[in-house]
């Protein structure tokens, strides 16, 4: 029997592509860059399955030029899926895959290191000190705010906002305040000291700072707006390595210019990889290019998880993480 053939839209590390290329007949995208609508649409068509990434726009437009199409397939590489319309995908009879538990820890280090950036000013002295512009210690220079001790409010209390939890707690002995959609077992609250509220609103006004580790998509958009941000403290900081539309950005740094919000630190941006211009004018404000599962690791780790949904699928047996 021929062997299923399968479409990787991005570079992946090499371990993962020679594995597949092992099982399967494999089409690389080796220029890396994202393929546009067409292309994925055209894939679909050539392909018994497809393997995208969060840089693969996969909407409703897209399904709506198939015929029949060959691909049964989505293994997402990453664990969020807000970019493909699920019921797009499963109107055209495809079965959609994640990547969650594998990456749980580096984006919780992304996290607390945007945290820890942010609260302390270390991006601001970074680039004075590149810039030849520091003069020498003083006592008032580029003072920021403790860490240790803070409160924290996290949004989501899934894998990675249990990790951002223990960090914050054991590593700092910071207070945790939760907020989920659904209640989080006793048990598990008690592992971090942490203490679920209600809703947003009951959350915002307790925190120094706040990490976002909800979903995204429409549900979720502009969660953070500028109604949020004024009920937060006086100089407490906003923390995003979930997804940037969770974010209203030009709100946020308005609040930063005012003088309210103390500073932010974001890995994901809404229609990154074009940034808000407003983001670039904003000192006390720290932007990496979307880092939190980047280590070999767990690049690795997530690239194999997808190739055991592939495998389970072409197998005949459900794949172990099927979304949809």
């Amino acid at each position: 029997m021929s062997r299923p053939k399968i479409l990787i839209t991005r570079k992946w590390p090499e371990a993962v592509e020679q594995a597949l290329a092992a099982r399967f007949d494999v089409t690389f995208n080796d220029s890396d860059q994202p393929m546009d609508a067409a292309a994925l649409c055209d894939a679909m068509q050539t392909h018994d399955a497809v393997l995208p990434t969060v840089t693969d726009p996969l909407g409703a437009e897209v399904f709506a030029g198939l015929d029949a199409p060959r691909c049964k397939l989505l293994a997402n590489y990453g664990v969020g899926v807000s970019h493909i319309d699920l019921a797009a995908a499963q109107a055209a009879g495809m079965t959609v895959t994640n990547t969650p538990d594998v990456l749980s820890d580096c984006t919780a280090d992304i996290a607390m290191t945007l945290l820890l950036t942010v609260a302390r000013r270390a991006g601001e002295g970074e680039r004075e000190v590149r810039a030849g512009a520091w003069t020498g210690w003083r006592p008032t220079h580029l003072v920021g705010r403790k860490v240790s001790g803070m409160t924290l409010g996290i949004v989501g209390f899934g894998r990675i906002g249990r990790e951002m939890a223990r960090r914050a707690h054991h590593g700092f002995g910071m207070k945790i305040l939760v907020q989920n959609r659904s209640a989080v077992p006793q048990d598990v609250l008690d592992e971090f000291g942490a203490e679920q509220v209600a809703d947003l609103a009951a959350l915002l006004p307790r925190v120094d700072a706040l990490s976002l580790h909800c979903p995204g998509g429409a549900e979720n958009r502009h969660l953070i707006g500028a109604t949020a941000l004024e009920a937060m403290q006086p100089g407490a900081f906003v923390i995003n390595t979930a997804r940037g539309e969770v974010v209203d950005e030009t709100a946020l740094v308005a609040s930063i210019k005012a003088g309210h919000l103390g500073g932010a630190g974001l890995d994901v941006f809404e229609g990154e990889p074009n940034l808000n211009p407003v983001l670039l004018d904003c000192p006390n404000l720290v932007l990496l290019p979307h880092l939190g599962s980047a280590t070999t690791e767990t690049r690795e780790a997530m690239g194999h998880c997808a190739m055991d949904n592939v495998l389970a699928y072409f197998d005949g047996t459900t794949p172990p993480n099927a979304v949809r």
